[in-house]
């Protein structure tokens, strides 16, 4: 009862300023036949020590695998401290920025974050955050058919993430879009750039390019960005914000739009979200950007002050110069990932990018070197990879769970041959980590 505010007094009170007489005529409008009758099947109430008592014994039930699986989503360490300043009561203001005066701290924290992601991937501008990837690469893509009118059809590559490519589907159902799929070449898993130059020849608004892509496999914007703006195309790139802390960052190869998925940026797996968009553009396109963007000011005395000076969404301006029905942003997500980086900074960010290369890299050659698997692709890693077993990796995917370890993602799910096996491993994989992970699927196949 102790979680009952109201107390006996309180509810005849209540019911004699309704000119009711029970708790039952406040149900009397509902028929009979419909309303439940006797007792609920409730066990007896517990005590709060009881109660912990028993949600810590279903809680001990929970097993929490080794992850190798990513595939987008990946199983990253958060600092403490991340969550410590989360906490924070400077950060406790008003959650929608609308009155700048009582918002300070959430603007503060849009414009740190703009500020980090601007020079993370290297471009111009980037607003206040997408609700996540495929929702960020969607409105990229509708971004760039307001930006380029003379063409309807978008180049995507074939290794697109299936969840990027759904979402983007179901954004253009029924703007009469064509999406185009480019190959991947079969040795390196990068898309062909050959045909890239041939499909341009008949025109395109935007190209996309992932990368890393869905295989793990890093592109190579460089050997046709230039095609596609001689084409008066947009390139639009699907960036891995950790990888460019050792590879290119989209502005070093003139992307128009770049955009991310930031749950990498401390944020953890949580069942599928909630995760983090990152979308950046240039100064040029700034008006045609989707959802908000912080800037910094001083007032009538002086003082530095934030404020919002851009919402292209249709409750603030007329509907049809609206941009994007994008509500809000991310604003939870994005002050971790402001903090995040802040903590870590570009050395350390570089360190756990390079951990994450290199421990990938050597477990795909001991894969080799143990026979355990083939490399299906020699195009160059970051993070990830793909390889082909002897036995369907569901298999191996299923004995691994069984033995305390998730082993990877079966890509037969998209279509793709069924004892191919992509395999993530961040900087939590330890050494020691890597081993186990071998043995078992040494003895996965073994048992298959």
């Amino acid at each position: 009862m102790s979680y009952l505010p109201h107390t006996d007094e309180d509810r005849k009170r209540m019911l004699e300023a309704l000119g009711l007489s029970s708790m039952e005529d406040l149900f009397q409008h509902i028929p009979a036949s419909v309303r439940f009758q006797g007792d609920l099947p409730l066990p007896d109430g517990l005590s709060e020590p009881e109660l912990v008592a028993a949600f810590e014994t279903l809680a001990a039930r929970n097993q929490t695998p080794l992850l190798f699986a990513g595939a987008g989503a990946y199983d990253v360490y958060t600092p403490a401290a991340v969550d410590a300043i989360l906490s924070r009561p400077e950060y406790f203001t008003a959650y929608t920025p609308y009155q700048a005066e009582v918002s300070q701290g959430t603007l503060q924290v849009l414009y740190e974050f703009q500020t980090l992601i601007a020079r993370l991937s290297a471009m111009e501008v980037a607003q206040g955050s997408m609700y996540d990837g495929p929702t960020a690469l969607a409105e990229a893509v509708l971004m760039a058919l307001r930006l380029r009118k003379h063409s309807r059809r978008i180049l995507i590559p074939a290794s697109l993430h299936p969840h990027y490519r759904r979402v983007l589907e179901t954004y253009l159902s029924g703007l009469e879009v064509d999406l185009v799929e480019v190959p991947y070449l079969p040795s390196t898993g990068q898309m062909d750039d050959l045909r890239i130059r041939e499909l341009l020849k008949e025109g395109a608004a935007a190209v996309v390019v992932q990368t890393p892509n869905l295989f793990g496999v890093l592109e190579n914007p460089y050997t046709f960005h230039r095609e596609v703006h001689r084409a008066d195309a947009l390139l639009i790139s699907l960036f891995d914000p950790v990888s460019v802390a050792i590879t290119a960052p989209p502005g070093e190869y003139d992307a128009d739009i770049a955009v991310a998925e930031g749950q990498s940026l401390g944020l953890p797996l949580g069942y599928g979200g909630p995760y983090l968009g990152l979308f950046t553009t240039r100064k040029a396109f700034i008006r045609q950007m989707p959802g908000r963007l912080a800037g910094m000011t001083t007032d009538v005395d002086g003082r530095r002050g934030f404020v919002m000076v851009l919402q292209t969404r249709e409750q603030h301006i007329r509907r049809e110069r609206a941009t994007s029905n994008i509500c809000t942003n991310q604003q939870l997500m994005a002050l971790a990932a402001t903090v995040y980086l802040s903590l870590l900074g570009p050395e350390g960010l570089r360190e756990i990018a390079e951990i994450s290369h290199r421990r990938a890299v050597y477990l795909l050659e001991e894969v080799e070197k143990r026979g355990l698997g083939r490399r299906v692709f020699e195009g160059p890693i970051f993070r990830e990879f793909v390889v082909e077993l002897d036995v369907p990796a569901r298999q191996v995917i299923q004995y691994g769970i069984s033995h305390g370890i998730f082993p990877g993602v079966d890509l037969g799910r998209w279509g793709y041959p069924e004892n191919w096996l992509l395999v993530a491993v961040t900087e939590k994989r330890t050494p020691g980590d890597l081993d186990r992970w071998l043995t078992l699927l040494q003895k996965a196949q073994e048992a298959a």
